[in-house]
């Protein structure tokens, strides 16, 4: 296996350990060197073989027009509905990307977290413990709640498992025909297709998305689809903000037409904090880490750097989203 020219272009501020664990992954076997924004980018990129982007956020045109020679634009992260592909495709650059597998524990956990604070009345709880108040709110238990997943990828599956774990009712919904190893280990009370978001989001006591934004999929969840859900129902959305209306959302939760809401994601980020949706009580929130362990880091380096060695090899790399 040959040795290639790669150049890791890091996100300002996130370095560790996702660049960190991209340098060791790759160790000696090829030549790695880091972007500078200080210096030229002609330069940097002229002879390179494979660009490493994290999170497909840090690449602009200038970069790829000076990369037309590369066999290879990796990007560290799964979604890509922010990175200029079709751009890159006039150039005729292959692209791949770390799929929802190496980050699927990671969200399922995170929209679980969002699960029970919502069902236990975390922010109520934190507010009553700071004021000196013991034994209030009540929460509820999540045996017999009923959850929706729109979305059965890699994550809504990891939340499924993790959900019928606490004794919740399963209710699915996907574009794809699933795996028949799948349904039977996950056995969901209803397995549906897009036809059918509107009868689940009516019937859900807690909806949670797991879909790429697309052309297709941005705002799935607007004023009409909220005015839909039970007035004590929770959203949950670890996937991306664009999948929600946020002003249908925070005019349903204001006016208690919705019984809450979890977020990790948001139309726009980073999301200004004083916004008056994120000072309800009924919504918890955290700043994208929802795919944020060391665990993913090291899975998606893996990745990539796999990806690399293709290369070298003379293989096609696995993943690529370039291809329509």
């Amino acid at each position: 296996m040959r040795s290639l020219r790669v150049l890791l272009l890091p996100l300002k501020g996130h370095f560790q350990p996702w660049c960190d664990d991209v340098i060791q992954a790759i160790g000696d076997s090829h030549q790695l060197s880091v972007f500078d924004p200080s210096k030229p980018i002609s330069t940097q990129f002229d002879g390179i073989d494979v660009v490493i982007d994290h999170g497909g956020s840090v690449g602009t045109r200038r970069m790829m027009d000076a990369s037309v020679n590369a066999k290879l634009w990796q990007i560290l992260g799964t979604g890509f509905d922010h990175f200029d592909l079709e751009y890159i495709r006039s150039l005729k650059i292959p692209v791949a990307n770390c799929p929802g597998q190496f980050s699927s524990a990671a969200l399922a956990e995170s929209a679980m977290m969002f699960i029970l604070m919502l069902a236990r009345r975390y922010r109520q709880s934190a507010d009553n413990f700071a004021s000196g108040v013991l034994y209030q709110p009540l929460g509820f238990e999540l045996a017999n709640q009923s959850l929706g997943i729109i979305g059965l990828g890699a994550s809504g599956q990891e939340l499924a498992r993790r959900a019928k774990a606490f004794g919740m009712k399963i209710l699915v919904i996907d574009v794809r025909v699933i795996e028949s190893q799948i349904l039977a280990e996950l056995q969901p009370d209803f397995m549906g297709s897009p036809s059918d978001i509107d009868q689940i989001i009516s019937e859900v006591d807690f909806l949670s998305l797991h879909l790429h934004l697309n052309p297709e999929t941005r705002h799935i969840i607007d004023a009409r689809r909220i005015a839909l859900m039970k007035p004590t129902a929770y959203l949950i959305n670890v996937a991306r903000g664009g999948l929600v209306d946020e002003q249908a959302l925070y005019q349903a939760l204001v006016n208690g037409k919705l019984g809450g809401s979890g977020l990790d994601v948001f139309t726009e980020e980073p999301p200004n904090p004083q916004a008056p949706v994120f000072q309800l009580p009924n919504v918890v929130v955290t700043p994208h880490v929802a795919g944020a362990t060391y665990q993913t880091s090291r899975q998606r380096a893996a990745c990539a750097a796999q990806n690399v060695d293709r290369i070298a090899q003379e293989l096609e790399p696995f993943y690529r989203i370039d291809k329509n």
